[in-house]
């Protein structure tokens, strides 16, 4: 893919999602066919216990930040723990870090990146709101990210990696953020068949976290080149029930389903006299 098509993408995703956080819609992004009807925040909660979150999670975070994006939960994968650096890619209205904040408690730290500016405007506010000082959001790309080297424990991410038109320069970038032995938990979609050219040229369908979603083999491979190991790809089939109805009519649950990706930095190589 050529670096035209890569911006023309990111422009397409930067301007849907920046239209989702200035509305305050719920469930547009990964959701395309629920933009309107039903309250924000009751759209947003079905959505959410949807994907596996719990009650006490939906009810854990600042309003606003739960927008009902998303195709799972990494969270339920992500064992964090108290003390540990967390990076969200793709942090959105904040929600999934504002759970990681919870569970590394005061002594952890969150960072959320996102190159959506009406996003880190929404996330900040949110964090503001609420009082919580050990969570900051960052405007940059996922394939550039403005993050240390080796400082982060855990990189979690929800239905995002997929939005990538660069994903192996993503991986990369996790990679080198990542401390020996941490690890990435991820929800996203994946490809399980190829799809029609209607729908790889079908930019909604891109933005919509369709169309730009890789198939399994593919991702054990970017990852392995990254330099992961331990890799664990789980698709989850009965997703295919609520895929169904981000474009209903189109059968896009025949391509993608959602699943689970882990993988982990190896520990540094111990070097013996």
């Amino acid at each position: 893919m050529d670096k035209s098509k890569n911006d023309e993408i990111r422009s397409a995703v930067r301007e849907n999602y920046g239209k989702v956080a200035a509305s305050g819609s719920a469930g547009c992004g990964c959701s395309p066919s629920s933009c309107c009807g039903t309250s924000v925040e009751v759209r947003a909660t079905d959505i959410s216990l949807g994907l596996g979150y719990s009650s006490e999670d939906v009810a854990a975070v600042p309003e606003g930040a739960n927008m009902g994006l998303g195709c799972g939960n990494p969270q339920a994968i992500a064992s964090l723990q108290p003390g540990e650096t967390v990076l969200d890619l793709g942090s959105g209205g904040g929600f999934d870090c504002f759970l990681a904040v919870r569970a590394v408690r005061d002594n952890g730290h969150v960072i959320g990146v996102d190159m959506t500016p009406e996003m880190i405007t929404t996330s900040r506010r949110n964090a503001e709101k609420a009082g919580f000082g050990n969570v900051d959001f960052r405007l940059g790309e996922l394939e550039n990210l403005p993050v240390a080297d080796g400082i982060v424990d855990v990189i979690i991410s929800n239905c995002v990696i997929n939005l990538s038109p660069e994903k192996q320069r993503l991986f990369s970038e996790a990679f080198r953020v990542l401390k020996p032995g941490g690890r990435l938990a991820v929800s996203d979609v994946v490809a399980t068949a190829e799809m029609p050219d209607s729908v790889k040229k079908d930019m909604t369908m891109y933005t919509g976290c369709v169309s730009g979603a890789s198939s399994i083999p593919e991702l054990e491979s970017m990852l392995r080149q990254a330099g992961f190991k331990n890799i664990r790809i789980r698709p989850k089939d009965e997703s295919k029930t609520f895929i169904s109805d981000w474009a209903p009519g189109s059968k896009i649950e025949d391509y993608i389903v959602s699943a689970t990706i882990e993988a982990v930095k190896p520990q540094a190589l111990q070097i013996k006299d």
